[in-house]
């Protein structure tokens, strides 16, 4: 990642200074107060003006518009304005918060994102940061590894399933977590799976040439009075099966591990703030493949738990395999709240468009604390309704439940089929169906073309909020 760097004196590089939504600058500037009242609207958050001065240094000024207060869009819209090789600064008016300056921060390493095997790198240039204030270099670290995190979730989901299978994938987890003191990494192969009765994620991975695997990371810091698990759908690549997808439905299934990715970073992310809570990450990861030994329509399956699904379409393989490591979570880890992230259905983005996860809970508790967690962190959610009539399309003539009934609904139904396998935890769960914003079509604000790592902010956000709460 590119340098934010904290610093008293302005040098040579491209000033930025930011203005309210009335285009006043924040601190005051009369060169581009001037300027502002001959532009429109150029307080609008993340909005960016370009002032030249060819015969003065620094020898442009850019004004970014921070709105009603949105700092992450101004730190994105000034780091999206200049090439990847300029640095810029940008003056940090007195007054401003530790969390503002965070947002600032976070906004500009997002926006700074690029692929790590695309052919155009990421920035390299540094971005200081003005300000003769001393209290932020928490903020910044605060910022830097929520930022890492998020990158490194894009950077799993946007790699090409030729190279990202369930191996590949386990074995990222263990090298990222291998630097961090405190995690510990299991890893159930096939063999284990089959042992201890993962028939779903079995069933589900077993036409891919790689077998699946089944990741658990552990965060367990001394003193941790609360324990949260995280599970996250981790298809390497969706073919459909045999019930298989189109062309099109299939041109970016290489994201369909996305809650995978953003859990574990958010878990990794943990460690690096040395949050204190206890948090366990599962990682059901499988290629739902085409070929001899891929299950077929009509099969039963039996998962962790014991219990049974009929599954007439093999496509709707997500909720199988987060069902095995639901019952698995409940059974064997004691968890306070569990919190699953799945790019399963189509219906997600029907429902409510590109930009915003469905959230499905009974805790309103919960509810009122993750809406809070991803509005600060600038991620998009709905409360979505488990309406307890629609139980009745989840049954089956020849199973304890059918996994993908023909029935509408489709966002609705998946979570209530996942709510089967929570138990006596039923109560202290939330699930996020977040297919469509876990991918972005165009660059714009604090995004990049291409995977978001959705989800990683807002359970940062959430997990600090619960140490706080344990400090009262």
């Amino acid at each position: 990642m590119f340098a934010i760097r904290l610093v008293r004196d302005p040098g040579q590089p491209t000033r930025v200074v930011l203005v309210d939504a009335a285009g006043t600058p924040l601190g005051g500037d009369d060169e581009v107060a001037a300027w502002c009242r001959t532009t429109d609207d150029p307080g609008r958050a993340g909005a960016v003006e370009v002032l030249p001065r060819p015969l003065r240094t620094p020898a442009k000024v850019l004004i970014v518009g921070l709105g009603d207060g949105d700092y992450r869009a101004a730190g994105a819209g000034a780091v999206a304005a200049v090439p990847g090789d300029e640095e810029i600064q940008i003056v940090v008016p007195d007054g401003t918060t530790e969390a503002q300056v965070r947002d600032l921060a976070e906004g500009a390493w997002f926006a700074g994102y690029r692929f790590r095997e695309a052919p155009v790198g990421p920035r390299t240039a540094a971005v200081d940061l003005v300000t003769t204030h001393d209290g932020y270099a928490a903020a910044l670290d605060e910022a830097r590894a929520v930022a890492e995190a998020v990158w490194l979730a894009r950077d799993l989901t946007n790699m090409p399933s030729s190279t990202k299978n369930p191996a590949w994938f386990a074995g990222q987890v263990v090298a990222s977590a291998a630097t961090r003191p405190g995690l510990e990494v299991i890893v159930r192969e096939p063999e284990q799976l089959a042992e201890e009765g993962f028939g779903a994620i079995l069933a589900v991975g077993g036409a891919s040439a790689t077998p699946p695997r089944l990741v658990e990371v552990r965060w367990a810091p001394p003193g941790a009075v609360r324990h949260v698990v995280l599970v996250g759908k981790g298809i390497t690549f969706d073919t459909g099966g045999i019930s298989i997808k189109t062309r099109d439905g299939m041109k970016l299934m290489k994201k369909d591990m996305g809650g995978a990715a953003s859990v574990i970073a958010a878990t990794l992310a943990a460690a690096d703030l040395d949050l204190p809570v206890r948090v366990t990450a599962l990682v059901p990861l499988a290629e739902n493949a085409v070929g001899a030994d891929a299950y077929r329509p009509g099969d039963v399956i039996t998962h962790y738990d014991g219990t049974t699904s009929e599954s007439t379409n093999s496509d709707a393989e997500g909720r199988l395999v987060l069902a095995d490591a639901l019952g698995y979570a409940v059974s064997r880890l004691d968890p306070d709240v569990v919190i699953d992230l799945a790019t399963l259905t189509g219906a997600n983005a029907v429902a409510l468009g590109k930009g915003m996860a469905a959230m499905y809970t009974h805790d309103d508790d919960l509810a009122a604390a993750l809406l809070t967690a991803g509005e600060d962190a600038g991620e998009g959610m709905w409360r979505m309704p488990l309406p307890d009539d629609y139980v009745e399309y989840l049954r089956s003539d020849i199973a304890d439940r059918h996994s993908s009934p023909a029935q509408g609904g489709g966002s609705v139904v998946a979570a209530l089929y996942l709510r089967e396998f929570l138990g006596d935890k039923v109560d202290n769960w939330a699930h996020f169906d977040m297919s469509a914003p876990s991918w972005s079509d165009r660059t714009e604000g604090d995004l990049v073309k291409g995977a978001t790592g959705w989800g990683v902010r807002t359970l940062v956000r959430y997990l600090q909020a619960l140490a706080t709460d344990g400090d009262e």
